[in-house]
């Protein structure tokens, strides 16, 4: 448990960093439907802070509360500089990303090769952690390639929380590093849940965070928190607090579009974050359906939002209302 402020919060429920997705509208949205859970920005290089618009990376609505930042990165003294830049702007976390395993990233040097190179992490950790007074977490694999070893993961954390780490979110997977597609890499490598429960057993005092392959927010058993990714993105009301409706929801997006829109902000930007907010609802269709109209998006209109959602409740309630009328005639 770490606190924002004199507010404390923890892992129970966090929502992972997905590149094109997470950013500062989809984590405002995902606040809407769930108060609880960590958001987490988009992987972040430390060139493209150091030598790019650090605004574009880094800005983020106060209502985002709790949020982290998660870099990536293998310099320690680059990760440092990135995240006393982090501080600046008032992240409640910094997270170091272990786990990616794009070709790309790897011609970086960073991501999930460096699970190769614990001693390396360790130094990274422990420069962030002196450039910043926010926790510093690690999100990484089980592995890499075939490796079937837990000593390997085990000697990782081990190494790691010896520099000050005590939260890590662990991606139930190996990383391939060739041969498979970053799609591919969360959808081939089998999910080993049984690893991630073996390490809170071995390191009881450190925090530690299920993710891969989660469909829902329930907590799992033997491990700390649940970190849920794709299913969270496709189906935002898995995260949804207890008495808060999807209506809630959608008159807070219609207030923040309100603020946000202009010449450069879109609303087909925010509005397609949007899109899973009725996932299995009978209606969800309409919902898609009008949000990715291009004739209404191009009006860059706040009330489209109002508009759809009227259109999909208005259309339940007759439907509901022909049911129970179809129920009196049968009866």
């Amino acid at each position: 448990m770490v606190k924002i402020g004199s507010v404390p919060f923890s892992h129970a429920l966090c929502v992972a960093p997905m590149m094109d997705w997470t950013d500062r509208h989809c984590r405002y949205f995902l606040r809407q439907v769930s108060s609880k859970a960590i958001l987490y920005t988009e992987m972040i290089t430390t060139g493209a802070l150091l030598h790019g618009d650090v605004e574009r990376h880094l800005a983020f609505s106060a209502e985002e509360h709790p949020v982290a930042a998660q870099l990536g990165g293998s310099e320690p003294a680059d990760l440092a500089r990135c995240a006393q830049l982090v501080g600046r702007y008032g992240y409640d976390e910094v997270n170091l990303n272990i786990g990616c395993p794009s070709e790309r990233v790897q011609r970086g040097a960073f991501g999930a090769c460096l699970m190769a190179e614990p001693e390396l992490v360790a130094d990274c950790v422990r420069a962030i952690r002196e450039a910043v007074q926010v926790p510093v977490t690690v999100k990484h694999r089980l592995g890499l390639d075939s490796t079937e070893d837990f000593s390997f993961v085990e000697k990782f954390v081990d190494k790691v929380s010896a520099a000050g780490c005590r939260t890590f979110i662990v991606h139930a997977r190996n990383a391939v590093l060739k041969g498979l597609s970053p799609r591919e890499n969360r959808e081939v490598p089998p999910l080993k849940y049984d690893w991630v429960v073996r390490l809170k057993r071995e390191f009881p005092q450190l925090e530690i965070v299920l993710n891969g392959g989660l469909a829902n927010a329930r907590p799992y058993p033997g491990v700390d928190g649940v970190m849920l990714g794709r299913a969270a993105y496709h189906d935002p009301w898995v995260l949804a607090d207890e008495g808060r409706t999807r209506r809630d929801v959608v008159l807070s997006m219609h207030a923040y579009l309100k603020k946000v829109l202009s010449s450069e902000v879109k609303i087909r930007s925010i509005s397609r974050h949007m899109l899973g907010l009725y996932h299995g609802h009978r209606r969800a269709r309409l919902w898609r359906r009008m949000l990715s109209d291009p004739a209404r998006l191009s009006r860059n209109d706040p009330a489209l939002l109002r508009e759809a959602m009227d259109a999909v409740e208005s259309s339940e309630l007759r439907e509901n209302a022909n049911e129970r009328s179809a129920q009196v005639q049968a009866g």
